[in-house]
């Protein structure tokens, strides 16, 4: 929402036969040093335990994870499970305020946290797709599988990084089987947010007309999206009934949520929602919506942090100790044999 890398490996490895992907995975290497991961070691920020540690610094390893210039990703902690984070509308680094206290307390319990910047960070989001987004989530799990000895992902997405998830998992790429579980933080409606702007109806016109005359990928004017240039795609998608971003609006049947969302029900799901977030119309009752929500997903988790903001910058300790909830409760069941 928020406009605004030898063959084998070691024997120490290959002793390991439980490893999830030996029989998909070929020429895995052997975690090294972190110059040999391809990553580069970030300043040191203070005590990894969060002593001493410095607001909106954190010690890690930047790493590139795509043969794309902007497929970068920032790891904090050195270990073989982590949580990968996924933001908002022109979100990036460091995208909300929870993310720092949670590096540091997941890396307290054996957890790496990896932020990705994917081509729709920052404003790239206007000329991405969700399927974009999909494909090179996916390359990232497999980095982690292939250079980094991971044995599986937690997915977190704050807002329209929801989004993301729910189509990722819904693509059966063949890494989408390491994740383990899934978090959905402010899962809310673009297109109801944006129902509420005056010229929105006037540029969807516009956009479905661009598209029916083969311009789905020509670029809206800017009165579209002050925020960043955007095409009559994802103009469409994100500010249409049923366009391909629209999975979490109120108006929407019981039986179209469970087509968008039902297949959400076959993984571990945890969905935090804000009772006073700021990008859901006031017409909107919030706690039957996040019931219908974990309803369609087959019974997710509900979370309600009540008078928290969209990105629960008023209530960051709440968000951390849900999440890590979550992560110690289900992160580790079946990890020995996920494929069934």
């Amino acid at each position: 929402m928020n406009p605004s890398t030898a063959a084998a490996s070691s024997s120490s490895s290959s002793s390991s036969s439980s490893s999830w992907f030996s029989g998909i995975v070929r020429g895995r290497s052997t975690k090294v040093a972190t110059s040999s991961a391809g990553g580069v070691a970030a300043p040191f920020a203070g005590d990894a335990s969060g002593t001493g540690h410095r607001k909106n610094q954190l010690p890690g390893v930047l790493f590139k994870y795509g043969p794309k210039s902007v497929q970068v990703a920032f790891r904090t902690g050195d270990f073989n499970q982590q949580v990968i984070f996924l933001g908002g509308l022109t979100d990036g680094f460091l995208a909300t305020e929870y993310v720092e206290p949670l590096a540091v307390a997941l890396e307290n319990e054996n957890w790496s946290l990896v932020q990705p910047l994917l081509s729709s960070s920052y404003i790239g989001y206007g000329t991405s797709t969700l399927e974009l987004d999909a494909l090179e989530l996916n390359q990232l799990i497999g980095y982690l599988i292939n250079k980094e000895n991971s044995e599986g992902v937690v997915l977190l997405g704050h807002s329209t990084g929801c989004q993301d998830i729910v189509h990722y998992m819904r693509t059966n790429f063949t890494f989408s089987r390491a994740v383990r579980g899934v978090i959905l933080q402010a899962p809310v409606s673009d297109r109801e947010y944006r129902a509420m702007l005056p010229e929105t109806a006037e540029m969807i016109d516009l956009a479905l007309s661009m598209m029916n005359e083969g311009r789905a990928l020509e670029l809206m004017p800017r009165q579209a999206n002050p925020d960043a240039p955007i095409t009559a795609y994802r103009y469409h998608s994100l500010c249409a009934y049923m366009g391909d971003d629209d999975m979490f609006s109120s108006d929407l049947s019981e039986d179209q949520l469970r087509t968008i969302l039902g297949h959400m029900s076959n993984t571990p799901c945890q969905v935090i929602f804000s009772m006073a977030d700021e990008y859901v119309p006031e017409y909107v009752d919030k706690k039957t919506l996040v019931e219908r929500l974990c309803r369609a997903m087959g019974g997710a988790e509900k979370v309600e942090i009540e008078h928290g903001n969209h990105s629960l910058s008023n209530r960051v300790q709440e968000a951390v100790q849900a999440i890590l909830d979550f992560v110690k409760r289900e992160g580790p069941k079946g990890w020995d044999d996920p494929w069934h």
